[in-house]
């Protein structure tokens, strides 16, 4: 995997989150927070940790190693998960920017929130976050649709593709 590999997957990332977010414009807040039975209860709380594990990923490529993730006041509606999560991309971008091929393969070791240990290169850290958004991307679409939404916007990864 080269360093434009997997700046086309954070573009992939982040226009798959617009479209995302998008479509929870419309909800009402009761809609944003009703448990709908999922892994994380609300699509609020999905999206917010989608947020949150993104951010925590970023934190330790800087060294730093979270205890908890972001709390959910954080994040009180769309509006603010959409401006969180953009001034996120930015930092996340220019991060990425900065390293070229060999520095994607520097490996960083790391501390789980729940305290495990692990060692992995910036490259598979970037895929992970990006294969962490579709799955919960899938799940939000999913209780999209137990809302009552019958159009919800594709996030494939050919879609996007297509759209370039």
């Amino acid at each position: 995997m080269t360093l434009h590999d997997l700046e086309i997957l954070l573009d992939y990332h982040y226009w798959a989150r617009d479209r995302m977010l998008d479509a929870l414009d419309p909800l009402t807040p009761e809609q944003l927070n009703r448990d709908l039975g999922s892994s994380f209860k609300s699509i609020r709380e999905t999206v917010a940790h989608l947020f949150s594990a993104e951010w925590a990923w970023y934190e330790r490529w800087h060294g730093r190693m979270p205890s908890a993730p972001l709390s959910l006041d954080l994040f009180p509606d769309v509006p603010a998960i959409r401006q969180q999560w953009s001034a996120h991309e930015s930092k996340v971008r220019a991060f990425v920017a900065g390293l070229d091929d060999t520095g994607i393969d520097r490996t960083i070791d790391y501390t789980l929130l729940s305290g495990a240990v692990g060692s992995a290169s910036i490259a598979q850290m970037l895929q992970h976050i990006v294969n962490h958004g579709s799955y919960h991307r899938g799940q939000v679409t999913t209780m999209l649709r137990q809302l009552g939404m019958t159009s919800v916007p594709s996030t494939d990864l050919i879609r996007f593709y297509r759209a370039r």
